[in-house]
């Protein structure tokens, strides 16, 4: 598999240790700027078809080295659409690392919901949601999801 191999060190990292977070962030951010190669992300909102579900992407917050950003799918129609997996992700610019900071109680992933953003067990608490978007950034590139591309809006 060319990711694993690409990717040999966090197949080697200890899970929940230091090392292995971070080698799980920097994965992340790779997979995200696959997915979004203008990581300045030039538009406030955007969406992917795929060959499974259409994927939004929201930026909610700029700073000066991060932003912070939703992306899911939306599922079904009216008072029943579901944001699936719903998750609010940090891009930090500067040290190239992606963190999933949350994953919304709705979501059929719920044992990842109320994960404080700092405790004494943040590395254990932060290895299983980061892992979730690890694993969902490589299927959403499967699908042929991207945004980019030209057809995108961009922000005035």
């Amino acid at each position: 598999m060319p990711t694993l191999k690409r990717n040999h060190w966090l197949a080697a990292a200890q899970p929940r240790s230091f090392t292995g977070l971070m080698g799980l962030y920097e994965s992340n951010y790779r997979r995200f700027e696959r997915l979004v190669p203008e990581l300045d992300l030039p538009f406030d909102e955007a969406h992917s078809q795929g060959e499974d579900a259409v994927l939004y992407l929201r930026v909610l917050e700029r700073c000066r080295y991060t932003t912070t950003v939703h992306l899911t799918y939306w599922f079904g129609e009216g008072p029943d659409m579901r944001a699936d997996p719903d998750l609010r992700l940090r891009l930090y610019r500067d040290a190239e690392l992606v963190e999933a900071i949350s994953c919304d109680a709705r979501s059929r992933y719920v044992a990842l919901v109320g994960v404080p953003d700092i405790d004494d067990e943040v590395l254990a608490s932060q290895w299983p949601r980061n892992l979730l978007l690890n694993k969902w950034l490589a299927y959403c590139l499967a699908q042929g999801h991207s945004f980019g591309g030209a057809h995108r809006p961009r922000r005035g």
